[in-house]
């Protein structure tokens, strides 16, 4: 894993981007495209190769992202010191939002599961954006509600499942969240690794293996290069409520 860029680091900035990039985006879709103007001119835009940290795990939450392009791997380390994925969160979302939940510094770290771009804002903005523009409050707070709610899914799982229906769920959760459509199946859009789903479901890296070969020879799956398809997405719910 790559550390964390500090801010004194050099920018990797954007050309000056429309504010139609962000017309569609529900926080702030019930804005006038003179605010949408206000809210990009205090941003700044970054691109960021993959497998990069955007922000650690403890670290004083600084600022506050939006993902135009990539994807976002959520990881936290146990206390053992294991590496466990939370979530991931794919384009068009707003993430290290520690503001919202009450932190000083960020929960998690968030890491780049492809070539990412994102625009961030000081975190002290985050009270001005949630008092001044319509719908950023709202919104932003059913997603932290949403996310808050996948973890607690992810924990009944964790607590009363076998490792199969885990690792089905996370498949079917996956290709829900971000799969696109693929001659005969759905590929998850982003490059995962059977560690990245030992790390997800919080079993090994050798029964991942396992059970993604057994699948793979009943057609259930295809996996290579960091690529993973699901060919029979109706199996696996079947398997994923065993």
């Amino acid at each position: 894993m790559n550390g964390v860029m500090p801010d004194s680091a050099p920018k990797k900035t954007l050309p000056r981007l429309d504010e139609s990039l962000l017309t569609h985006l529900p926080p702030f879709s019930k804005l006038e495209r003179g605010e949408i103007r206000a809210i990009l001119d205090q941003a700044v835009s970054r691109r960021f190769d993959e497998g990069v940290a955007v922000f650690d795990e403890g670290a004083p939450a600084e600022r506050f992202y939006l993902l135009l392009d990539g994807y976002i791997r959520v990881v936290r380390i146990s206390p053992t010191g294991e590496r466990v994925t939370a979530l991931h969160i794919p384009s068009g979302q707003l993430f290290g939002m520690a503001r919202a939940l009450g932190h000083d510094t960020y929960p998690a770290t968030a890491i780049t599961a492809t070539e990412s771009i994102a625009l961030s804002w000081p975190m002290r903005l985050w009270d001005v954006f949630v008092t001044d523009y319509e719908g950023f409050s709202t919104e932003t707070y059913k997603i932290v509600g949403q996310r808050v709610g996948e973890m607690n899914t992810r924990i009944m799982e964790l607590a009363t499942q076998h490792v199969e229906q885990r690792v089905a769920n996370a498949l079917l959760r996956l290709i829900s969240q971000t799969g696109r459509k693929v001659a005969d199946g759905i590929e998850i859009d982003f490059p995962i690794t059977r560690q990245d789903f030992s790390e997800l479901t919080g079993t090994t890296l050798h029964t991942v293996s396992r059970l993604l070969s057994a699948w793979e020879k009943q057609g259930l799956v295809e996996s290579q290069r960091k690529r993973i398809k699901v060919c029979d997405p109706h199996a696996l719910v079947i398997l994923s409520q065993l």
